[in-house]
């Protein structure tokens, strides 16, 4: 029997489905996972990018590229004295490593989760400010060589969400990012368990607690929530 025994493995998969319906469906993917860039806005409309040029010089592949002006003063674009006015990413240099996300300080650049691309010439996978930013109802620009199903756009950089993900328990739940138009301020990604919101948390190494240092995250509300806070990575 012991020759026929690998056979059984082969029997108990018939009838087992284990391919999907694309592109017609797609499978969910990782909270994680690291797609197409959007530009955010803030829940009154006002753009994120202050235009500190912080994503383009820590990308790896040098595939972004931003000019920042000054806020006009009759019509800012942006609440601080700056914003984004040119912004480019070019796709056939991202590798999606997510390090221009990292370094914003204001949750300006976000990645979705669609991956799609099908370019037919090379200025269309040049993306621009006006097809990076989002639109007026917080979703990101569908362009015509994009394979969009709906919910790609749901949880932009989910990871940057977590909530003590090591140590310091006592910042488990607590927000440190700023609202975005369309989703408000996104659930965050937990971490560990926390005891309480105020109760010491205790360090391994010497067994003595230590309490927390206060909230350092910043609140859901205003533009002045510029980096992220403890709560935040």
């Amino acid at each position: 029997m012991g020759r026929f025994s690998g056979f059984g493995i082969t029997i108990r998969q018939v009838g087992k489905v284990v391919t999907g319906n694309y592109p017609e469906e797609k499978r969910p993917k990782p909270a994680r996972f690291h797609g197409r860039h959007v530009l955010n806005r803030y829940e009154d409309g006002m753009e994120k990018c202050i235009g500190c040029e912080l994503c383009a010089g820590v990308c790896p592949a040098r595939c972004i590229y931003v000019r920042g002006a000054d806020n006009p003063t009759d019509a800012p674009v942006s609440p601080g004295e700056r914003y984004g006015f040119v912004y480019e990413i070019n796709y056939l240099r991202c590798i999606h490593c997510d390090l221009c996300v990292e370094a914003c300080p204001t949750e300006a650049i976000t990645e979705t989760k669609l991956f799609e691309f099908s370019f037919t010439n090379r200025s269309d996978a040049i993306y621009t400010k006006s097809e990076l930013l989002v639109d007026d109802t917080g979703r990101a620009r569908r362009q015509p060589w994009e394979l969009w199903l709906g919910g790609e756009d749901d949880d932009t950089s989910a990871w940057m969400r977590a909530t003590a993900p090591s140590g310091q328990v006592a910042f488990e739940g607590r927000v440190g990012w700023s609202g975005e138009l369309g989703f408000g301020v996104r659930a965050p990604e937990q971490g560990q368990t926390a005891p309480g919101p105020l109760e010491p948390a205790v360090d391994p190494a010497d067994g003595a607690a230590h309490h927390g240092h206060g909230d350092h995250g910043h609140g859901s509300g205003g533009h002045g929530s510029g980096g992220h806070g403890s709560g935040g990575h």
